[in-house]
């Protein structure tokens, strides 16, 4: 193992009889999601953006834990309930197919604003064209939306063309 102010390199376990540690895994698993009124953010979540629920725990009164998973999803959401002004901004959903994805949403009320891609994908620097990227390029078309507490998400394209050529 290295001295502090030495660097380790590649081989120097074996030469101090030093054991590698074991990788560790660090994933992100749940969110939370401050609301006004978790019945209507229940509601909104599961018949609008077509989450699932996990978990709608309530063992008082005063005491509430309900958590939602988007469809595909490893990470979930809680709501929490709040009477605090502060919101969660830009959680990202990542979906194949931006467009029919936005349809969806809209179709079941949700307010999702247009769509919009990077100007530029090599040397961006934040500007935006509308629509949809030409060639439907990862990580580079994007539409928001907002629940009805304020905090916001954006939907992302990602793998379009790899769905599509499947």
């Amino acid at each position: 193992m290295a001295e502090v102010g030495q660097c380790a390199t590649a081989g120097s376990e074996r030469l101090t009889g030093a054991r590698p540690r074991a990788a560790v895994m660090l994933t992100l698993e749940v969110v939370t999601v401050p609301v006004v009124d978790v019945d209507r953010s229940l509601a909104f979540y599961r018949k609008q953006v077509d989450f699932t629920l996990d978990v709608d725990y309530r063992p008082t009164a005063d005491f509430r834990v309900v958590q939602l998973t988007p469809p595909g999803s490893a990470c979930s959401v809680q709501l929490v309930a709040t009477v605090s002004p502060c919101r969660v901004c830009d959680l990202c959903l990542v979906t194949t197919d931006l467009a029919a994805e936005r349809e969806k949403l809209i179709a079941r009320g949700v307010a999702v604003g247009t769509v919009r891609h990077k100007d530029r994908i090599d040397g961006w620097a934040g500007g935006f064209c509308p629509g949809l990227h030409p060639e439907r390029r990862d990580y580079a078309s994007f539409a928001d939306f907002a629940d009805p507490d304020g905090n916001t998400w954006t939907l992302q394209e990602r793998g379009h063309r790899a769905a599509t050529q499947s």
